[in-house]
Protein backbone atom coordinates (compact mmCIF):
# COMPACT_ATOMS: atom_id res chain seq x y z
CA UNK A 1 0.00 0.00 0.00
CA UNK A 2 1.40 3.42 -0.91
CA UNK A 3 1.81 6.26 1.56
CA UNK A 4 -1.08 8.10 -0.14
CA UNK A 5 -3.53 5.22 0.11
CA UNK A 6 -2.46 4.62 3.73
CA UNK A 7 -3.26 8.24 4.59
CA UNK A 8 -6.57 7.99 2.76
CA UNK A 9 -7.52 4.96 4.82
CA UNK A 10 -6.58 6.70 8.07
CA UNK A 11 -8.69 9.73 7.11
CA UNK A 12 -11.64 7.47 6.37
CA UNK A 13 -11.27 5.70 9.71
CA UNK A 14 -11.08 9.03 11.54
CA UNK A 15 -14.14 10.30 9.71
CA UNK A 16 -16.04 7.21 10.79
CA UNK A 17 -15.30 7.87 14.45
CA UNK A 18 -16.21 11.56 14.21
CA UNK A 19 -19.43 11.00 12.25
CA UNK A 20 -20.60 8.30 14.63
CA UNK A 21 -19.79 10.36 17.72
CA UNK A 22 -21.68 13.36 16.35
CA UNK A 23 -24.69 11.75 14.77
CA UNK A 24 -25.36 8.92 17.24
CA UNK A 25 -26.10 11.54 19.87
CA UNK A 26 -28.98 12.64 17.66
CA UNK A 27 -30.26 9.10 17.25
CA UNK A 28 -29.22 8.96 13.58
CA UNK A 29 -27.05 5.84 13.48
CA UNK A 30 -27.97 5.06 9.90
CA UNK A 31 -27.11 8.56 8.68
CA UNK A 32 -23.75 8.27 10.43
CA UNK A 33 -23.09 4.98 8.73
CA UNK A 34 -24.21 6.30 5.35
CA UNK A 35 -21.98 9.35 5.70
CA UNK A 36 -18.95 7.19 6.39
CA UNK A 37 -19.79 4.80 3.55
CA UNK A 38 -20.07 7.73 1.15
CA UNK A 39 -16.79 9.26 2.30
CA UNK A 40 -14.99 5.94 2.30
CA UNK A 41 -16.17 5.18 -1.22
CA UNK A 42 -15.36 8.61 -2.62
CA UNK A 43 -11.80 8.57 -1.37
CA UNK A 44 -9.52 7.18 -4.06
CA UNK A 45 -8.14 3.66 -3.70
CA UNK A 46 -5.13 2.79 -5.80
CA UNK A 47 -5.32 -0.46 -7.72
CA UNK A 48 -2.45 -1.92 -9.71
CA UNK A 49 -2.92 -4.12 -12.75
CA UNK A 50 -0.03 -5.10 -15.04
CA UNK A 51 2.18 -2.49 -13.39
CA UNK A 52 -0.19 0.37 -14.29
CA UNK A 53 -1.76 2.30 -11.42
CA UNK A 54 -5.22 3.69 -11.85
CA UNK A 55 -7.60 5.48 -9.56
CA UNK A 56 -10.90 3.73 -8.97
CA UNK A 57 -13.79 5.59 -7.36
CA UNK A 58 -16.59 3.44 -6.07
CA UNK A 59 -20.26 4.35 -6.08
CA UNK A 60 -22.40 4.04 -2.98
CA UNK A 61 -26.13 4.15 -2.33
CA UNK A 62 -25.67 7.69 -1.06
CA UNK A 63 -24.86 8.81 -4.61
CA UNK A 64 -28.16 7.51 -5.87
CA UNK A 65 -30.52 8.03 -2.98
CA UNK A 66 -31.63 10.91 -0.85
CA UNK A 67 -29.59 10.91 2.35
CA UNK A 68 -32.71 10.90 4.46
CA UNK A 69 -33.34 7.40 5.74
CA UNK A 70 -36.87 6.09 5.51
CA UNK A 71 -38.00 2.79 6.99
CA UNK A 72 -40.33 1.30 4.40
CA UNK A 73 -40.96 -2.07 5.98
CA UNK A 74 -40.38 -3.96 9.21
CA UNK A 75 -37.29 -6.08 8.71
CA UNK A 76 -38.40 -8.57 11.36
CA UNK A 77 -41.23 -9.77 9.12
CA UNK A 78 -38.85 -10.31 6.21
CA UNK A 79 -36.53 -12.25 8.49
CA UNK A 80 -39.42 -14.30 9.83
CA UNK A 81 -40.41 -15.26 6.30
CA UNK A 82 -36.79 -16.18 5.49
CA UNK A 83 -36.72 -18.53 8.46
CA UNK A 84 -40.04 -20.02 7.34
CA UNK A 85 -38.43 -20.76 3.98
CA UNK A 86 -35.78 -22.82 5.72
CA UNK A 87 -32.81 -20.51 6.11
CA UNK A 88 -30.84 -20.76 9.35
CA UNK A 89 -29.41 -17.25 9.29
CA UNK A 90 -30.58 -13.93 7.90
CA UNK A 91 -29.12 -10.47 8.29
CA UNK A 92 -29.27 -7.12 6.55
CA UNK A 93 -26.59 -4.65 5.59
CA UNK A 94 -26.45 -1.62 3.33
CA UNK A 95 -25.25 -1.72 -0.27
CA UNK A 96 -22.14 0.38 0.29
CA UNK A 97 -18.67 -0.98 -0.60
CA UNK A 98 -16.94 -3.37 1.74
CA UNK A 99 -14.28 -1.94 4.05
CA UNK A 100 -11.18 -0.35 2.54
CA UNK A 101 -9.01 -2.82 4.43
CA UNK A 102 -10.89 -5.78 2.93
CA UNK A 103 -10.70 -4.29 -0.57
CA UNK A 104 -6.95 -3.88 -0.18
CA UNK A 105 -6.51 -7.42 1.13
CA UNK A 106 -8.47 -8.88 -1.78
CA UNK A 107 -6.57 -6.81 -4.33
CA UNK A 108 -3.19 -7.75 -2.86
CA UNK A 109 -4.18 -11.42 -2.70
CA UNK A 110 -5.09 -11.44 -6.37
CA UNK A 111 -1.86 -9.64 -7.28
CA UNK A 112 0.22 -12.14 -5.27
CA UNK A 113 -0.78 -15.01 -7.56
CA UNK A 114 -2.30 -16.96 -4.68
CA UNK A 115 -5.61 -17.24 -6.55
CA UNK A 116 -4.12 -19.73 -9.00
CA UNK A 117 -6.18 -20.09 -12.18
CA UNK A 118 -9.26 -18.39 -10.73
CA UNK A 119 -9.00 -15.44 -13.10
CA UNK A 120 -12.74 -14.83 -12.82
CA UNK A 121 -12.08 -13.27 -9.43
CA UNK A 122 -10.25 -10.43 -11.19
CA UNK A 123 -13.17 -9.67 -13.49
CA UNK A 124 -15.71 -7.07 -12.40
CA UNK A 125 -13.58 -6.21 -9.38
CA UNK A 126 -15.51 -2.99 -8.71
CA UNK A 127 -18.79 -4.91 -8.63
CA UNK A 128 -17.30 -7.58 -6.39
CA UNK A 129 -16.44 -5.07 -3.68
CA UNK A 130 -19.45 -2.80 -4.17
CA UNK A 131 -22.99 -4.29 -4.17
CA UNK A 132 -24.43 -1.01 -5.47
CA UNK A 133 -22.75 -1.71 -8.80
CA UNK A 134 -24.88 -4.84 -9.26
CA UNK A 135 -28.25 -3.07 -9.20
CA UNK A 136 -29.12 0.52 -10.05
CA UNK A 137 -30.40 2.32 -6.96
CA UNK A 138 -29.41 -0.51 -4.62
CA UNK A 139 -29.81 0.37 -0.96
CA UNK A 140 -29.84 -2.85 1.06
CA UNK A 141 -28.44 -6.38 0.94
CA UNK A 142 -30.31 -9.26 2.55
CA UNK A 143 -27.83 -12.01 3.41
CA UNK A 144 -29.02 -15.53 4.20
CA UNK A 145 -27.18 -18.59 5.46
CA UNK A 146 -28.03 -22.28 5.29
CA UNK A 147 -26.32 -24.77 7.58
CA UNK A 148 -25.06 -27.81 5.66
CA UNK A 149 -23.45 -29.77 8.48
CA UNK A 150 -24.26 -33.35 7.40
CA UNK A 151 -26.13 -35.93 9.46
CA UNK A 152 -24.01 -37.79 11.98
CA UNK A 153 -22.69 -41.02 10.53
CA UNK A 154 -22.97 -44.32 12.33
CA UNK A 155 -20.13 -44.95 14.73
CA UNK A 156 -19.30 -48.31 13.17
CA UNK A 157 -19.20 -48.53 9.42
CA UNK A 158 -17.78 -51.31 7.34
CA UNK A 159 -14.58 -50.52 5.50
CA UNK A 160 -15.12 -50.22 1.74
CA UNK A 161 -14.11 -53.33 -0.18
CA UNK A 162 -13.03 -51.26 -3.18
CA UNK A 163 -10.74 -48.21 -3.38
CA UNK A 164 -12.76 -45.05 -2.86
CA UNK A 165 -12.26 -41.29 -3.01
CA UNK A 166 -13.74 -38.97 -0.40
CA UNK A 167 -16.07 -36.09 -1.27
CA UNK A 168 -16.36 -32.79 0.62
CA UNK A 169 -19.45 -32.48 2.78
CA UNK A 170 -21.14 -29.75 0.75
CA UNK A 171 -21.01 -31.89 -2.41
CA UNK A 172 -22.87 -34.72 -0.71
CA UNK A 173 -26.00 -32.60 -1.08
CA UNK A 174 -27.93 -31.66 -4.18
CA UNK A 175 -26.58 -28.55 -5.88
CA UNK A 176 -27.48 -25.75 -3.48
CA UNK A 177 -27.59 -23.02 -6.12
CA UNK A 178 -31.01 -23.88 -7.51
CA UNK A 179 -32.34 -24.86 -4.10
CA UNK A 180 -31.49 -21.48 -2.58
CA UNK A 181 -32.53 -19.42 -5.61
CA UNK A 182 -35.99 -20.95 -5.56
CA UNK A 183 -36.47 -19.92 -1.94
CA UNK A 184 -35.06 -16.45 -2.44
CA UNK A 185 -37.56 -15.91 -5.25
CA UNK A 186 -40.32 -16.81 -2.77
CA UNK A 187 -38.86 -14.35 -0.29
CA UNK A 188 -38.91 -11.63 -2.95
CA UNK A 189 -42.53 -12.49 -3.79
CA UNK A 190 -43.40 -12.06 -0.12
CA UNK A 191 -41.62 -8.70 0.10
CA UNK A 192 -43.40 -7.44 -3.00
CA UNK A 193 -46.75 -8.55 -1.64
CA UNK A 194 -46.40 -6.50 1.53
CA UNK A 195 -44.62 -3.38 0.33
CA UNK A 196 -46.49 -0.45 -1.18
CA UNK A 197 -43.72 0.78 -3.45
CA UNK A 198 -42.02 -0.75 -6.44
CA UNK A 199 -38.57 -2.10 -5.68
CA UNK A 200 -35.95 -3.97 -7.65
CA UNK A 201 -34.17 -7.12 -6.53
CA UNK A 202 -31.18 -9.16 -7.67
CA UNK A 203 -30.46 -12.66 -6.38
CA UNK A 204 -26.82 -13.64 -5.91
CA UNK A 205 -25.87 -17.28 -5.30
CA UNK A 206 -22.28 -17.46 -6.56
CA UNK A 207 -23.61 -16.30 -9.93
CA UNK A 208 -22.66 -12.65 -9.44
CA UNK A 209 -19.32 -11.11 -8.48
CA UNK A 210 -19.81 -10.29 -4.81
CA UNK A 211 -17.61 -10.43 -1.71
CA UNK A 212 -20.31 -12.32 0.13
CA UNK A 213 -18.34 -13.26 3.23
CA UNK A 214 -17.45 -9.65 3.93
CA UNK A 215 -21.11 -8.69 3.52
CA UNK A 216 -22.20 -11.57 5.75
CA UNK A 217 -19.90 -10.26 8.48
CA UNK A 218 -21.36 -6.77 8.14
CA UNK A 219 -24.88 -8.22 8.26
CA UNK A 220 -24.14 -9.92 11.58
CA UNK A 221 -24.02 -13.55 10.42
CA UNK A 222 -20.57 -14.32 11.80
CA UNK A 223 -16.87 -13.58 11.47
CA UNK A 224 -14.09 -14.65 9.11
CA UNK A 225 -11.92 -17.37 10.60
CA UNK A 226 -8.30 -18.23 9.93
CA UNK A 227 -9.56 -20.84 7.47
CA UNK A 228 -11.00 -17.85 5.54
CA UNK A 229 -14.51 -19.22 5.98
CA UNK A 230 -17.46 -17.43 7.55
CA UNK A 231 -17.89 -18.84 11.05
CA UNK A 232 -21.13 -18.48 12.96
CA UNK A 233 -20.57 -19.10 16.69
CA UNK A 234 -23.67 -21.28 16.89
CA UNK A 235 -23.54 -23.08 13.53
CA UNK A 236 -19.84 -23.23 12.81
CA UNK A 237 -18.21 -22.82 9.37
CA UNK A 238 -20.37 -25.10 7.21
CA UNK A 239 -22.75 -22.47 5.83
CA UNK A 240 -24.04 -21.78 2.33
CA UNK A 241 -24.37 -18.04 1.71
CA UNK A 242 -26.59 -16.11 -0.68
CA UNK A 243 -27.79 -12.54 -1.07
CA UNK A 244 -30.58 -10.35 -2.35
CA UNK A 245 -29.42 -6.91 -3.44
CA UNK A 246 -32.40 -4.56 -3.42
CA UNK A 247 -33.50 -0.95 -3.71
CA UNK A 248 -35.70 -1.50 -0.65
CA UNK A 249 -34.60 0.58 2.34
CA UNK A 250 -34.12 -1.69 5.33
CA UNK A 251 -32.62 -1.20 8.77
CA UNK A 252 -29.12 -2.76 8.72
CA UNK A 253 -27.97 -5.17 11.42
CA UNK A 254 -24.86 -4.80 13.51
CA UNK A 255 -21.87 -7.16 13.15
CA UNK A 256 -21.46 -9.69 15.92
CA UNK A 257 -18.35 -10.02 18.04
CA UNK A 258 -16.18 -13.03 17.43
CA UNK A 259 -12.73 -14.15 16.38
CA UNK A 260 -10.35 -17.08 16.60
CA UNK A 261 -7.26 -15.14 17.63
CA UNK A 262 -5.85 -17.77 19.99
CA UNK A 263 -6.70 -20.80 17.85
CA UNK A 264 -4.63 -22.27 15.00
CA UNK A 265 -6.27 -25.66 14.63
CA UNK A 266 -7.39 -25.11 11.04
CA UNK A 267 -3.90 -23.98 10.03
CA UNK A 268 -2.31 -27.03 11.67
CA UNK A 269 -4.87 -29.34 10.08
CA UNK A 270 -4.28 -28.19 6.50
CA UNK A 271 -2.50 -31.10 4.73
CA UNK A 272 -0.68 -28.91 2.23
CA UNK A 273 0.19 -25.72 4.11
CA UNK A 274 -2.25 -23.61 2.10
CA UNK A 275 -3.05 -21.68 5.29
CA UNK A 276 -0.31 -19.83 7.10
CA UNK A 277 -0.11 -18.11 10.47
CA UNK A 278 0.46 -14.72 8.89
CA UNK A 279 -3.11 -14.89 7.55
CA UNK A 280 -2.23 -15.76 3.96
CA UNK A 281 -4.13 -18.34 1.93
CA UNK A 282 -2.37 -19.88 -1.06
CA UNK A 283 -5.03 -21.51 -3.20
CA UNK A 284 -2.34 -23.14 -5.35
CA UNK A 285 -1.73 -25.52 -2.45
CA UNK A 286 -5.36 -25.99 -1.39
CA UNK A 287 -6.78 -29.46 -2.08
CA UNK A 288 -10.24 -28.02 -2.73
CA UNK A 289 -8.75 -25.72 -5.35
CA UNK A 290 -6.59 -28.45 -6.90
CA UNK A 291 -9.43 -30.97 -7.19
CA UNK A 292 -12.19 -28.54 -8.22
CA UNK A 293 -10.88 -25.32 -9.75
CA UNK A 294 -7.50 -26.31 -11.20
CA UNK A 295 -7.45 -27.24 -14.87
CA UNK A 296 -4.83 -29.52 -16.35
CA UNK A 297 -2.57 -31.97 -14.60
CA UNK A 298 -1.81 -31.57 -10.91
CA UNK A 299 1.80 -31.10 -9.82
CA UNK A 300 3.10 -34.53 -8.63
CA UNK A 301 4.32 -33.15 -5.30
CA UNK A 302 0.91 -31.63 -4.56
CA UNK A 303 -0.87 -34.72 -5.88
CA UNK A 304 0.75 -36.87 -3.19
CA UNK A 305 -0.82 -34.71 -0.48
CA UNK A 306 -4.30 -35.09 -1.92
CA UNK A 307 -4.36 -38.64 -0.60
CA UNK A 308 -7.78 -40.08 -1.56
CA UNK A 309 -9.74 -36.81 -1.72
CA UNK A 310 -11.45 -36.93 -5.10
CA UNK A 311 -13.52 -33.77 -4.70
CA UNK A 312 -12.72 -31.04 -2.20
CA UNK A 313 -11.30 -31.12 1.31
CA UNK A 314 -12.86 -30.39 4.71
CA UNK A 315 -9.82 -30.59 6.99
CA UNK A 316 -9.67 -26.89 7.94
CA UNK A 317 -13.43 -26.91 8.52
CA UNK A 318 -13.56 -30.11 10.56
CA UNK A 319 -10.76 -28.83 12.83
CA UNK A 320 -12.75 -25.73 13.82
CA UNK A 321 -13.85 -25.86 17.49
CA UNK A 322 -17.09 -24.10 16.58
CA UNK A 323 -18.05 -27.09 14.44
CA UNK A 324 -17.78 -29.49 17.35
CA UNK A 325 -20.82 -27.95 19.05
CA UNK A 326 -22.71 -27.08 15.88
CA UNK A 327 -26.02 -28.82 15.15
CA UNK A 328 -26.57 -30.88 12.02
CA UNK A 329 -28.51 -29.24 9.22
CA UNK A 330 -32.10 -28.43 10.15
CA UNK A 331 -33.48 -28.04 6.63
CA UNK A 332 -34.33 -31.58 5.52
CA UNK A 333 -35.64 -30.39 2.14
CA UNK A 334 -32.10 -30.05 0.84
CA UNK A 335 -31.52 -33.58 -0.45
CA UNK A 336 -28.57 -35.41 1.08
CA UNK A 337 -26.88 -38.38 -0.60
CA UNK A 338 -24.93 -40.41 1.95
CA UNK A 339 -23.62 -42.65 -0.84
CA UNK A 340 -21.75 -39.69 -2.35
CA UNK A 341 -19.41 -39.45 0.63
CA UNK A 342 -17.15 -42.10 -0.93
CA UNK A 343 -16.93 -42.74 -4.67
CA UNK A 344 -15.71 -46.01 -6.18
CA UNK A 345 -12.52 -44.99 -8.01
CA UNK A 346 -12.55 -47.79 -10.55
CA UNK A 347 -16.19 -47.08 -11.32
CA UNK A 348 -15.39 -43.42 -11.94
CA UNK A 349 -12.53 -44.33 -14.28
CA UNK A 350 -14.85 -46.55 -16.31
CA UNK A 351 -17.77 -44.12 -16.28
CA UNK A 352 -19.27 -42.86 -19.53
CA UNK A 353 -20.37 -39.27 -20.12
CA UNK A 354 -24.04 -40.24 -20.08
CA UNK A 355 -23.63 -42.17 -16.84
CA UNK A 356 -21.82 -39.20 -15.28
CA UNK A 357 -24.55 -36.75 -16.29
CA UNK A 358 -27.23 -39.10 -15.05
CA UNK A 359 -25.67 -39.76 -11.66
CA UNK A 360 -24.53 -36.23 -10.89
CA UNK A 361 -27.20 -34.19 -12.67
CA UNK A 362 -28.15 -32.46 -9.40
CA UNK A 363 -24.71 -32.42 -7.79
CA UNK A 364 -21.96 -29.79 -7.52
CA UNK A 365 -19.69 -32.51 -8.90
CA UNK A 366 -21.26 -32.09 -12.33
CA UNK A 367 -19.61 -28.67 -12.65
CA UNK A 368 -16.22 -30.38 -12.47
CA UNK A 369 -16.83 -32.50 -15.55
CA UNK A 370 -16.02 -36.16 -16.12
CA UNK A 371 -12.48 -35.60 -17.42
CA UNK A 372 -11.29 -33.82 -14.31
CA UNK A 373 -13.17 -36.23 -12.03
CA UNK A 374 -11.25 -39.06 -13.72
CA UNK A 375 -8.02 -37.09 -13.31
CA UNK A 376 -8.72 -36.87 -9.59
CA UNK A 377 -9.60 -40.55 -9.43
CA UNK A 378 -6.25 -41.46 -10.98
CA UNK A 379 -4.44 -39.30 -8.40
CA UNK A 380 -6.34 -40.94 -5.55
CA UNK A 381 -5.74 -44.43 -6.87
CA UNK A 382 -2.02 -43.78 -7.30
CA UNK A 383 -1.79 -42.47 -3.72
CA UNK A 384 -3.66 -45.47 -2.32
CA UNK A 385 -1.42 -47.88 -4.21
CA UNK A 386 1.66 -46.06 -2.93
CA UNK A 387 0.44 -46.64 0.61
CA UNK A 388 -0.13 -50.32 -0.14
CA UNK A 389 -3.82 -49.96 0.48
CA UNK A 390 -4.68 -51.36 -2.94
CA UNK A 391 -3.31 -54.66 -4.16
Amino acid sequence: MTRISYCVERIAQKACVCSNDILKNKGCEYIAHSFFSWLQAKLSIIFSYNGIHRLQTLVTPCDMQDSKYEMRYETKDIKHRAFELGFDLVGITNASPIDVEQITLLHNWLESGYAGQMDYLRKNFEKRVNPARLLKGAWSVIVVGLNYSPPKRKAKQAEPTVPTGSVANYAQYEDYHGFIKKRLRKLIDFIRSVTSTDNEFRICVDSAPLAERALAVRAGLGFIGKNHMLINPGLGPQIFLAEIVTTLRLQPDEPIKGNCTNCHKCIDACPTGALSRDGQFNANRCISYLTIEHKGQIDPEQALKINNRIFGCDECVLACPHLQKAPVRANKQLRFYAERAQLDLHRILNMTASAFNGEFFDSPIRRLGLDRLKRNARVCLANLKAENQVQ
